[in-house]
């Protein structure tokens, strides 16, 4: 790690001398292994592009891409930071990136890469549950297709690299130096927990400014344009990328741009099962059979990749419809977070304030959105069929939710029918103290298998002891459990109950005001008791929980118990991370950047490298 700091630093010293080869002819200075890329871009070949040379934002219909003609470079672009890891998929080092004078240029699309053919991709999508038309790569260009055989195929694509036909309406394209080092150092760090993502490979930043209002309160500052360079197999969106052929939503008004045009459907799905879902293509030779059995496949991994989410507390804060890769991949870092305290409302977006991409609520958004894709599909599915793969979410979802649950607590041996329950308990004991998500499971290893005759309290004593250290006080848990509903609505509900309880009845019964309920009896409780009684009965649930907990270890016992301890240990500490990118440490990074300062965004990047 010191050798690649230093190779960092080194960079960043010799960049003024660098930027003498810029005025030198290109034979001196393309670089011999950015210079040798096979790009082959096969999308490009095999969809429907349009060719405008019309500048600016536009409705693009019969096109799932865009040619972009002319760059916009960056003014002096530098580079941040790089990732071996996502460099080394193309066939790429650090070392050679960092070497060339033009790397700053090529990875931030402000000069054309030998090979690549600059595009934007056109989507549409549903956004906070409406539908709302065309969207597209607004401040995304496509540079190509990277294919070899050592290294496989990967779609590459610079984020921030200015307007194209999808911008929104006096948009510019741009990305700032704070979202791009969220999306940068959250897409290896996913990466490294092995929760599928997209990859970041490099973050370059310049003196071109734009206007930005951070805070959403009016007042505009200037902010360095940056671009993150990305890498994925493939961009192409889960649900997004098939609205564009929908027709005209009733409750929008909006249609997609390439409404009707089913023959360019059938074209998009048969290029994404061919290429991506080969096996499937292969394996059926009627239409709709293959068809199912790719919305089946999507179905599983978009199961699969929630419950990895929910298993280390990543709420992605904006699952809109484009939102979602083809590929079941964790796709656009914008106002993510991870959960420190469980809380099952848990909210990373400051403007969802419905709480429609609440932690607990990812699940059933996936499933709602797949519906989306269903309907994108029309004709493409039997109606009856796509109604029963959906029907298979939620169970699939579950089923790999649990396995990844009794991984992280240890249970490697017995599946019992009292896993579910041990799980649900465990949260709800989490979420009524407050105690920080990673770090419980973390602290969890260290639980002692049972013995004969010892005592709960006293075994587990230390253990409880360090949970309990990092769980919430008594104002913060008042704070948490406080009702998000107006006093004066609330108040008024509450009098319904002495004035007129059958309508009480009604309105109490329905979902988010049981949840209103339900925070406003707990916050009474701890208004009632003080600081003293709460870790008392905090201690209590622990120890109380961690006794199941330990009888259920051992019910999964059925050989050695060295081999079982020691197994255990290796299967908690290799799926329960040390350290997530929590919001606050992200930020941290940021301000020192915003001052010119990169060392903490590297020295974060490495770290979370090596979450495991």
């Amino acid at each position: 790690y010191l050798l690649e700091l230093f190779v960092f630093e080194c960079n960043l010293q010799v960049n003024v001398q660098q930027q003498q080869c810029f005025s030198n002819s290109s034979a001196e200075c393309v670089p011999s292994a950015l210079g040798r890329l096979p790009f082959n871009n096969t999308v490009l070949k095999k969809l429907p592009i349009d060719d405008s040379d019309q500048p600016g934002s536009r409705v693009v219909p019969e096109a799932c891409f865009s040619r972009i003609r002319a760059l916009q470079p960056l003014v002096r672009p530098v580079f941040v930071a790089l990732s071996q890891s996502a460099l080394s998929l193309l066939g790429l080092s650090a070392q050679e990136v960092l070497s060339d004078p033009l790397g700053p240029e090529y990875m931030s699309g402000s000069r054309l890469l030998p090979g690549s053919e600059p595009a934007a991709h056109c989507y549409s999508g549903h956004q906070f549950g409406l539908f709302a038309g065309q969207l597209g790569d607004g401040a995304v260009m496509y540079l190509g297709e990277v294919e070899s055989c050592a290294h496989g195929r990967w779609e590459v694509q610079v984020k921030g690299a200015g307007v194209t036909p999808y911008s929104r309406y006096y948009g510019d394209g741009r990305k700032v130096l704070r979202s791009s080092i969220r999306e940068f150092l959250c897409s290896e760090a996913m990466a490294a927990l092995g929760i599928p993502s997209t990859r970041a490979a490099s973050l370059v930043t310049s003196d071109l400014y734009v206007s930005r209002d951070p805070l959403n309160n009016g007042q505009r500052i200037l902010e360095r344009c940056s671009v993150v360079l990305r890498v994925a197999p493939t961009f192409i969106r889960l649900f997004g990328s098939f609205e564009i052929f929908l027709g005209r939503d009733e409750f929008s008004g909006l249609q997609g741009p390439s409404a009707g045009r089913d023959d360019i459907r059938a074209q998009l799905l048969d290029y994404i099962g061919g290429t991506f879902y080969p096996e499937i293509q292969q394996a059926h030779s009627i239409r709709k059979d293959r068809n199912l059995a790719f919305f089946r496949a999507v179905m599983t991994q978009t199961a699969r990749l929630v419950a990895q989410w929910q298993c280390v507390g990543f709420c992605h804060g904006v699952l809109n419809t484009d939102n979602m890769s083809i590929l079941g991949l964790t796709l656009d870092y914008g106002p993510f977070g991870f959960m420190e305290r469980f809380d099952p409302d848990f909210v990373s977006n400051a403007s969802d304030k419905k709480r429609r991409y609440s932690y607990q609520a990812q699940p059933s958004v996936c499933r709602w959105n797949l519906a989306r894709l269903a309907e994108a599909l029309g004709s493409e599915l039997d109606p009856a069929e796509a109604g029963a793969v959906l029907d298979e979410f939620m169970p699939t979802y579950k089923a790999f939710y649990l396995s990844i649950m009794r991984k992280k607590l240890g249970l490697v041996r017995i599946e019992e029918v009292e896993d579910r329950e041990l799980v649900s308990d465990l949260l709800r004991v989490m979420h009524n103290t407050g105690a920080d998500f990673t770090n419980t499971f973390r602290l969890l290893s260290r639980v002692p298998w049972p013995e004969e005759g010892d005592s709960e309290r006293a075994t587990v004593g230390s253990v409880v002891d360090l949970i309990l250290e990092q769980c919430a006080s008594i104002e913060e848990l008042k704070v948490a459990n406080k009702p998000t509903m107006e006093d004066r609505e609330l108040a008024m509900i509450l009098s319904l109950a002495q004035t007129n309880p059958l309508m009480y009845g009604m309105v109490a019964d329905s979902p988010g005001m049981t949840e209103q309920l339900e925070l406003l009896g707990r916050l009474k409780e701890l208004v009632e008791t003080n600081q003293d009684d709460l870790k008392r009965k905090q201690r209590d649930d622990w120890i109380h929980w961690i006794g199941r907990y330990r009888y259920e270890k051992k019910c999964d016992s059925t050989s050695d118990l060295p081999v079982i301890i020691k197994e255990r240990l290796k299967v908690m500490n290799g799926i329960n991370p040390r350290v997530v990118l929590r919001n606050y440490i992200a930020q941290n990074a940021i301000q020192a950047a915003e001052k010119g300062d990169f060392s903490e965004v590297r020295q974060l990047f490495f770290f979370h490298e090596t979450l495991m």
